[in-house]
Parts: structure tokens; C-alpha cells; sequence
């Protein structure tokens, strides 16, 4: 009897230490996703702070531009209607906090409907 409830015990033992490396693996996956979720609402919170300071700069048509980061790179697409306005938009990316790199995209429009 004594032996029958030692190997109940060891084989409880050995149940539980096989299933524990499960559990860790289940417990670190909502922190793994949190991380691109962080990094998400870091890029956004980046493109919305270059396009408020593209808004801000006088004489500056922000409605045709469009502003997209990553980790610190952003990216300028669209168009605007002057072509000074072209670097003068990378100038004001770079300023921005947080941006490390610009990729200037923009073209210069040139009207009509085709």
C-alpha cells in the first residue's frame, strides 16, 4: 500500500513539473503582445505629432499629405501644391521629436481631374 501511494505521489511529481513549462509559455504570451501594441500606439501618437507640426507651420497645406511612422522612421506621401512645401515638410519631420529618419515621398500636384 505504501508503495502503490509513494509511486501516486512521484507520478503527481512528474505531472506537474512536465506541464509547468505549458504554464510559463501561456503566462509570458499576453506580455509578448503587448509589446507591438505599445509600439503601435507609439508610431500613431509620432505620425499625428509630425502632422500637427506640419499644420502648424504657416502657409503649410497639410490636407494632400500624408504622414506614416515606424519606429522612429517616418514616411511622407502625397502631394502638395507648392513645391517648396516638398522639403520644407522633411524640415519639420526632422524637428519633431522622436523622428529618426524621414522618407520624403511627397510630389508636387498639379491639378485637374486626371
Amino acid at each position: 500500500m505504501k508503495q502503490m501511494m509513494i509511486k501516486a505521489l512521484l507520478l503527481a511529481a512528474g505531472m506537474a513539473v512536465a506541464t509547468s513549462p505549458a504554464l510559463a509559455q501561456n503566462e509570458a504570451a499576453p506580455a509578448a503582445q503587448a509589446a507591438p501594441q505599445s509600439s503601435k500606439q507609439a508610431d500613431r501618437a509620432l505620425a499625428k505629432a509630425v502632422r500637427r507640426a506640419l499644420s502648424k507651420t504657416p502657409g503649410f497645406d497639410v490636407s494632400g499629405v500624408f504622414v506614416k511612422a515606424r519606429g522612429g522612421a517616418v514616411t511622407l506621401s502625397g502631394s502638395v501644391k507648392d513645391g517648396s512645401q516638398i522639403t520644407q515638410a522633411e524640415e519639420v519631420a526632422r524637428s519633431v521629436q522622436g523622428v529618426t529618419s524621414v522618407s520624403n515621398k511627397l510630389t508636387l500636384f498639379h491639378g485637374g481631374n486626371g
